[in-house]
Parts: structure tokens; sequence; C-alpha cells
């Protein structure tokens, strides 16, 4: 019954790990209210500049599946807007994407001549020590000056799942508790 007990302690520590990553996740609507399109002329590099992606965060293109579609590609792909190769391509007008990996990732529209027209994103995401302010030398600036070139919060339409925290603080006391229960439960046969 040994066997049962470590299973089941294994797939919970395993959950609560998940529901830890999830605690920290922020879902990015690219374009904001405007979505993935060629309307309106949206700059989403200047969008894409504004946030602050960490591992673990969604992005959510929102489009019509009939104008567009979204590709992930290499950044040589994505300078030259060449749709040959994609890494990856989605076509539902409502493709979530889960950013697993640092560094950059890039996406446009494959229909002709989107990605010429600016409908294109590099999503970079930095490593947790990249993103987090260093402390300045004592006396040398005032606190009331902000450091340049520490990235500041965004206050993006990210919708935030740490408000969820505590709910999830909750389950995991309870999967705990349920655990220990199983584990007696075995232990009697």
């Amino acid at each position: 019954m040994a066997f049962a007990e470590r299973f089941v302690a294994q797939a919970l520590l395993v959950l609560m790990a998940a529901l830890l990553q999830l605690c920290h996740a922020a879902v990015y609507k690219v374009g904001d209210a405007a979505g993935w399109t060629t309307i309106g002329n949206i700059d989403y590099k200047q969008w894409a500049a504004t946030k602050t992606f960490q591992v673990g965060d969604i992005i959510l293109f929102e489009y019509n599946a009939q104008f567009h579609n979204v590709m992930r590609v290499t950044h040589p792909m994505y300078k030259a807007c060449n749709v040959s190769a994609p890494l990856a391509t989605y076509t539902t007008g409502n493709d979530s994407i889960n950013i697993t990996t640092t560094g950059h990732h890039y996406f446009f529209c494959g229909v002709p001549g989107h990605c010429q027209a600016g409908q294109k994103v590099d999503i970079n995401v930095l490593r947790t020590s990249e993103t987090a302010p260093t402390p300045a030398p004592s006396g040398l600036i005032p606190p009331s000056v902000p450091l340049v070139g520490v990235p500041a919060p965004s206050p993006s339409n990210a919708i935030s799942l740490k408000p969820l925290k505590w709910s999830f603080s909750k389950l995991g006391l309870a999967m705990a508790a349920f655990a220990v229960f199983v584990s007696g439960f075995i232990k009697k046969f």
C-alpha cells in the first residue's frame, strides 16, 4: 500500500505546483479592446512594450477568423514577414497561447499583406531577475527619482489571477487534508 500513498502524495504535489503557477499568471488580450486586427492602425509593438510578460502568462488573440489568423514564427521569419514555414498556426479567432519559456515569442497574421501592415507582435518574456527592480546605491539617487531602465508595473488590461491566491491556498489545504484522509483510509486495507 506504500505505493498508493506515494502516488497520491505525488499527484497532490504536482497539482499544488500547477495551482501555484496559476496564481501568478496573467491573461493578456493582444491589442486590448481592439484585438488582433488591421483596422485602426494598432501599434502592437507599443502594446507589447507596455506589458511585463512572465512565464505562465496566457496570450489571447481575439479576431475574426474569416479575415485573420495567428502564426508563431522565428525571428528571421518575423522580420521578413515570411509565412512559408510557421512554428504553429492558430485559426479559431479566440486563441489562447500559454507562455512556457523566457525570451522572445514572435507572432503575426499570415494573411497576405497583414504582417507588412503591422499585424505582428513580439512577446518578450524576461527572466524574473531581469524584471525585478534593483535597489539603488544608497545616497546616489533620491527615492523620488524613478530608476531608468526598470520596467514599471503595467497598468494593462491583463486579468490577474493573484486575487484567487487565497482561494487556491484554501484548496491546497483541503487537498492536504484529503491526502491525509486517503492515506489513513488506504492503511486500513
